[in-house]
């Protein structure tokens, strides 16, 4: 195999994470738009999207203030809902934990949805890689979709009311979250979790200020932990 370049690794990732500037400008110019409804500024609404960087936990605690909901409850609920970048962080250890801990800082902050589904797939194919090679992929990928956000959230705060509802700009949350989910429910562990998440956020959705949805995050990775447990000593003994 031809020795890769550090200009062809890094727009590997750039291609491989195109697609979502699809959804990641709509998806930034709504939370813009609702930043501003919530009585953001411009440059707040920016610095929103700059300094948290994660569009769910953005408009879980948008939607929250916007009801008026203690301090305490806007916060936890917008930790819960970034809890899975602890474990995305977790999972990527074993590919990038020898990086600098400058390195890691950066990677951490652009530890998105995205970067995470692209690169935990590519390192899992590409185990030569180095440490190096990695983190050129991993910023590659993050390189169009994370300027984006910032940009059009912008955007999105100065255009404020005046797009009307009709355009349903919402319709990007879901279809992006369905596009990331769905390649990695690989195994009966993260079917599980999907699943029950899935039940329990139903189930408890009468739970105010969005608590429904800690609730089933918890239940769901509790599942999905059990399952695998379950597998693997099921493999275990087929294995003796």
């Amino acid at each position: 195999m031809p020795t890769e370049s550090s200009k062809s690794i890094f727009f590997q990732g750039v291609r491989d994470s195109a697609p979502f500037i699809l959804v990641m400008v709509p998806f930034s110019i709504l939370f813009g738009v609702v930043a501003a409804e919530a009585g953001l500024n411009v440059f707040e609404a920016v610095a929103f999207s700059f300094l948290v960087i994660a569009g769910a936990a953005q408009f879980t605690a948008i939607e929250l203030m916007r009801n008026d909901a203690p301090t305490l409850i806007v916060l936890i609920s917008a930790l819960a809902v970034n809890l899975r970048m602890a474990m995305y962080s977790a999972s990527l250890v074993p590919y990038l934990g020898k990086a600098t801990l400058m390195q890691r800082a950066w990677a951490a902050y652009f530890i998105v949805d995205q970067t995470y589904a692209c690169s935990i797939l590519k390192f899992d194919a590409r185990r030569e890689w180095t440490v190096k090679q990695r983190l050129i992929y991993f910023f590659g990928v993050a390189a169009p979709v994370c300027p984006p956000w910032y940009l059009f959230t912008g955007v999105g705060a100065v255009v404020g009311q005046a797009i009307p509802e009709s355009f349903a700009l919402d319709f990007a949350i879901p279809i992006m979250f369905l596009a990331l989910i769905g390649p990695m429910m690989r195994t009966r562990a993260h079917v599980a979790a999907g699943f029950v998440s899935v039940a329990m956020a139903l189930i408890f959705a009468f739970l105010p200020y969005n608590l429904g949805l800690l609730v089933a995050g918890l239940l769901g990775m509790m599942a999905g932990a059990q399952v695998e447990l379950i597998d693997s000593r099921r493999a275990e003994r087929s294995g003796s």
